[in-house]
């Protein structure tokens, strides 16, 4: 795949994501783990906007595991990381765009899940990701000779159990849900097709 589509699907899956992000996850009570959970989670106690913090916490996760990654990894994600947070900065101010969506913990979950699956697993096929866990759980995953999954479990289970200072418990089972729905959705965008790529 030429450089120039591969830059254009990597934008468009940072722009899916910030969609579901600033409209969905934002304002539900539904979080996410890792990166974007953490971000909300800076957003409620300091109203920091997730478009800056995510641009912090995903530049010191991509520090701390360039070496593990390598350089196309690295501008891939950069490329993601950037966009995400542009796209979150220009959507801010109109958000929320369905208030009848965030009125549904479970269809938040369910749709917010959709768009941060569906969007990063776009920018994960074309070789990076608009949130430093990846980068993150590599370099934690070499370090302590943990697998990958359970690092991401780990870094998610965090995140969601500081978020109980924020969001009731009963709306958290959702959050459960949407981590484990984005994250399998994250998995077959990145796996359709393959088969035929390889063939």
């Amino acid at each position: 795949m030429k450089k120039p589509l591969r830059v254009l699907l990597a934008l468009t899956g940072a722009l899916i994501q910030a969609v579901g992000m600033c409209n969905i996850h934002a304002w539900a009570d539904v979080t996410e783990g890792g990166v974007l959970g953490a971000t909300l989670l800076l957003h409620h106690w300091f109203a920091l906007s997730p478009a800056v913090s995510a641009l912090a916490l995903n530049a010191l996760c991509y520090m701390l595991g360039w070496r593990t990654l390598g350089k196309d990894f690295l501008l891939c994600s950069a490329i993601c990381g950037v966009g995400y947070s542009a796209f979150y900065a220009l959507l801010e101010p109109f958000a929320p765009l369905w208030p009848e969506v965030i009125a549904s913990p479970l269809l938040s979950a369910l749709l917010g899940a959709v768009f941060v699956g569906v969007g990063a697993g776009l920018c994960v096929r074309m070789g990076g990701a608009p949130g430093g866990d990846d980068a993150l759980a590599m370099a934690l995953s070499r370090l302590t000779g943990l697998g990958v999954q359970w690092i991401y479990l780990f870094t998610d289970g965090i995140v969601l159990g500081l978020s109980v200072s924020y969001i009731p418990l009963n709306k958290l089972l959702y959050s459960l849900l949407t981590v484990v729905l984005s994250g399998q959705i994250i998995g077959w965008v990145q796996r359709v097709g393959a088969k035929k790529q390889k063939a």
